[in-house]
């Protein structure tokens, strides 16, 4: 049968539309929905993070099934998250092309889905009618929400649990537990009556330390580095302390810390310790770029268990100031010898020998120093060292050639209230050295003084505005009488950026000489632009003084300039330029390239 050329011309646009919409169909990307119009904007969007659903449908290798699966779980899920802001009324529907997933048989054959949406009514915010917890340890605080009137989250009613049961173990019962809860919602008046009953349990001891795991340490040497305090009361605070030793000697890779289950007839209870080795030799290298100060190159050596007792040594050399625009090479070698555990747990012993030359603008020195010196962590947050200094110092400047011999007692206090060490955004660190010593040689007996704070505050959750002071002193001798490391001069990455390195520094007599003083100050604002990237705006000043004292003569100069931070596990990596603000030296552009924050 014969068909007419428009008859065929319909057919073909007809065929050719319905390809056209299968193509469409097949090209577009399954999308889950959440509707929760009368929720909190924060608590949809945590919803919307939290489902599974949703990151089934994202997933474009995820089967039908996997998709349906995942929209069962999301009942008790997201149930689970509107209790934990306070909804105990809700009502959440989730469909399936258009079928509730609840309703949807086990075993159904579903070859295709071509829509999911999840809709929810939160219902009321309920309110606490009742918020008790009985017993309670004496000084126990508990979280500021659990009280009649506030919201009835549920997290508030775990953190309170959590903060009862803290109490009693930071008495020394152990076993303290909730031994019952009452916990009763009122939907017509959308309050919920929460009632917790605790059970302190006995007042316990430590007993005695059961080690496990495998270790080249020595058994004696552990034990004293542990030092659990068997007889003593129970002490959550001192299994903390514990750890905390364990994993600063750096020898193990992992610490696994156990309560007994069972209390011994004498209410004492054992501990047992898990511990597993890392590697005990470690390697590392590293390399600094600053557009006048040249190429630094440094690499470590290091062995974390020398002697089976937790001893670290570590070999460094670095050569810096290849390709400088001014001064030459200069070469740094040491050894350091860390022995934990030496007066009592937490105090460990230092040894240390350096070998350096510097060839600087202003003086060619050359320098062999040794210490010896024990460090004492009091807590996370205070640390203090003490010992003894002795060096001495070949020296080549304006001032002539001079040899100078020094014996000092270095004496030192570390405050560390900072929230993350690599990439800071709140709190403060302060680190202050007091050395007498006494010179003979070329050298005076003088008092040498160093400090460092920095200041971290949050404005907002990308801002973040970071402060330095740095403060040094050489009190007694003369500028001739003081060896050229121990006199301060100002510029470059450490000091004042977009200043040359050392560029500040003072002239007497003709003579140019680094300063008996220095003053530092510092400030950046630091802003996270997207996830793993942060720029930076900074300004930095510094004083060179020519006396011990601040408000003598001296020079003053200072830069400023702009940032960009990479964020790793291993902390940022940092890019800076900036330039001279003021200061007769001032110098062009300077680039810095290095890992980790400024300050």
């Amino acid at each position: 049968m014969p068909v007419s050329p428009m008859v065929l011309r319909r057919w073909i646009a007809g065929n050719l539309v319905c390809v056209g919409l299968l193509c469409a169909t097949m090209g577009q990307a399954l999308e889950a929905r959440l509707s929760a119009p009368n929720a909190p904007d924060t608590l949809v969007k945590t919803l919307e993070s939290a489902s599974l659903l949703i990151a089934a449908t994202q997933d474009k290798g995820a089967e039908p099934l996997d998709i349906v699966a995942a929209a069962r779980a999301d009942y008790r899920r997201l149930l689970g998250l509107l209790y934990n802001a306070g909804y105990y009324g809700p009502d959440i529907r989730i469909r399936i092309n258009g079928r509730e997933a609840a309703t949807l048989p086990p075993f159904a054959k579903i070859d295709t889905i071509t829509s999911a949406v999840i809709a929810i009514d939160p219902g009321p915010l309920f309110q606490f009618s009742t918020a008790r917890i009985t017993p309670l340890a004496p000084g126990t605080e508990l979280p500021s929400g659990y009280t009649p009137g506030a919201p009835a989250e549920a997290g508030t009613i775990r953190s309170a649990a959590s903060a009862g049961i803290s109490g009693w173990r930071a008495i020394g019962h152990a076993k303290a537990r909730v031994a019952d809860q009452s916990l009763v919602a009122n939907h017509a008046s959308a309050t919920l009556a929460a009632d917790l009953r605790l059970a302190p349990g006995p007042e316990l001891r430590f007993g005695s330390l059961a080690l496990s795991g495998k270790t080249a340490m020595n058994e004696r040497r552990l034990r004293k580095i542990v030092s659990l305090p068997s007889g003593e009361r129970f002490d959550p605070e001192a299994l903390d302390t514990i750890a905390a030793r364990l994993r600063r000697t750096g020898v193990f890779r992992s610490v696994t810390i156990q309560e007994a289950e069972t209390i011994n007839p004498d209410q004492s209870l054992d501990i047992a310790l898990n511990v597993t080795d890392a590697k005990p030799r470690r390697i590392g290298f590293g390399a600094e770029l600053q557009s006048r100060d040249g190429l630094s190159l440094s690499a470590f050596w290091m062995h974390r268990n020398l002697l089976g007792g937790g001893e670290r040594l570590k070999i460094e050399s670095e050569i810096s100031g290849l390709q400088a625009q001014s001064g030459g090479s200069d070469f740094l070698f040491s050894t350091e010898f860390i022995r934990p555990a030496t007066l009592g747990a937490d105090t460990d012993l230092r040894l240390a020998l350096t070998v350096e030359r510097e060839n600087d603008p202003l003086y060619f020195q050359e320098t062999l120093g040794f210490d010896i010196g024990f460090t004492r962590i009091h807590s996370k947050t205070r640390t203090s060292s003490f010992g003894l200094h002795l060096q001495t110092n070949h020296v080549r400047d304006d001032f002539g050639v001079r040899d100078f011999h020094i014996l000092g007692l270095p004496l030192g206090l570390t405050l560390d209230r900072r929230d993350d060490a690599l990439d800071t955004r709140g709190g403060f660190y302060a680190e202050t050295t007091v050395m007498p010593y006494l010179g003979t040689g070329s050298a005076e007996h003088g008092l040498a003084l160093a400090a460092d704070a920095r200041y971290y505050r949050p404005l907002g959750d990308k801002l973040t505005a970071a402060f330095r002071l740095q403060v040094g002193s050489v009190i007694g001798p003369s500028l001739a009488a003081t060896p050229p490391d121990m006199l301060f001069l100002s510029g470059g990455g450490g000091t004042v950026r977009g200043q040359p390195y050392q560029s500040n520094y003072i002239t007497t007599g003709g003579v140019d000489s680094g300063g008996l003083s220095f003053l530092g100050l510092s400030g950046e604002l630091r802003l996270r632009a997207w996830e793993n990237i942060s720029t930076v705006l900074f300004y930095d000043a510094g004083f060179i003084g020519e006396t011990s004292r601040f408000g003598g003569t001296g020079e003053w100069h200072s830069g400023a300039g702009i940032g960009m931070r990479y964020h790793t596990g291993i902390g940022p990596i940092r890019v800076d330029i900036a330039g001279p603000v003021s200061g007769a030296n001032s110098g062009g552009i300077q680039l810095y390239v290095g890992i980790g924050q400024a300050f």
